[in-house]
Parts: structure tokens; C-alpha cells; sequence
């Protein structure tokens, strides 16, 4: 029974620490940018902040996989409009694309045309607080999320650790 309640301890730090690992707190642009740029929680709450009541999270099959709440946070775009991007010239910047990863090395990509070109850009977020489903517990306090794509659930990015902007070779 003792070495039961020890096992149970062990397995139980080790969720804890996992799901810790897992958070966000923090995030870094990087690559074709002149200065790279380390983005904290606080400092996410000096843009316009926007908010959605509620949307449902669907995977590639299109089933609802669980619905999130509360969403608060800021457009994406608006966080980028602060880093100078390397280009020749405003032409070529519709060659970049940036990559979001998150902690656990999921990642999700979009091009500079789709968040200041159309659209799906006034509506990508970055997540400062959000509420899933009880049984759906989600590692990050930071996370990304474009709440106009069908199938939500592909680019629903939680724990940012790094937003990487590339220029196509």
C-alpha cells in the first residue's frame, strides 16, 4: 500500500510538471526581422484588446471536438505591426510567411498576405485567457487561434513560444 501512495506521488508530479512545461507565459518573434522581440503576458495587455463570447472547436473531419469560452486577447496583426521585417522592398513581403510554435513543437503557419492582406487577419488572435471544456484541459496561458477557419481546431496553437518569420527561398 506505502509504495502504491508512492508511485501515485511520482506519476502525479509528473503530470504537474508536464502540464507546467507546457505554459506560456512568454513568446519571441524572430527571423527576417531587424530586431527580435520577446513578448510577455503583461505586456500582450498594451494593444487593443478584443474578445469572442464563445466558438466550437472542429478537427479535420469537421467534428466538434469542444467548444472554448471567454475568448480575450489581441489581433496578431497588431503585435506584428510593432516589428520591422527585413525586405527589399513592400513588393516582396508577399513572400514571408510566419511560423507559430508552441511548446511542445506543434506548429501552425500563415502568410504575411492572409494576416495584412485579407480578411482572416482581422481575426487571428493571440489568446491572453480563454475557458475549454472541463474535460479538455489546455497547457499555455498564450495561444493563437483563427476563429474565421472551418476547421478551428487545425490552427488552435496553445503554449506560443515563438512567432518565426520567413522569406520563401
Amino acid at each position: 500500500m506505502h509504495k502504491m501512495k508512492y508511485i501515485f506521488s511520482v506519476l502525479l508530479s509528473a503530470m504537474i510538471f508536464t502540464i507546467q512545461a507546457q505554459e506560456s507565459k512568454q513568446f519571441v518573434i524572430e527571423g527576417k526581422v531587424k530586431k527580435t522581440l520577446s513578448i510577455d503576458l503583461a505586456s500582450l495587455y498594451n494593444y487593443k484588446s478584443v474578445s469572442i463570447d464563445s466558438m466550437t472547436v472542429y478537427n479535420h473531419l469537421m467534428q466538434r471536438k469542444g467548444s472554448i469560452k471567454q475568448l480575450k486577447g489581441v489581433l496578431l496583426k497588431d503585435v506584428l505591426n510593432g516589428v520591422e521585417i527585413i525586405s527589399e522592398s513592400p513588393k516582396k513581403l508577399s513572400e514571408y510567411y510566419l511560423v507559430c510554435k508552441a511548446n511542445d513543437g506543434y506548429k501552425v503557419v500563415y502568410s504575411w498576405n492572409e494576416i495584412f492582406n485579407s480578411p482572416t487577419g482581422n481575426q487571428v488572435m493571440i489568446l491572453t485567457s480563454y475557458e475549454t471544456d472541463p474535460e479538455k484541459k489546455q497547457g499555455g496561458n498564450i495561444a493563437i487561434i483563427s476563429p474565421t477557419d472551418r476547421e478551428t481546431g487545425r490552427r488552435f496553437l496553445k503554449g506560443l513560444s515563438s512567432i518565426t518569420i520567413f522569406q520563401v527561398n
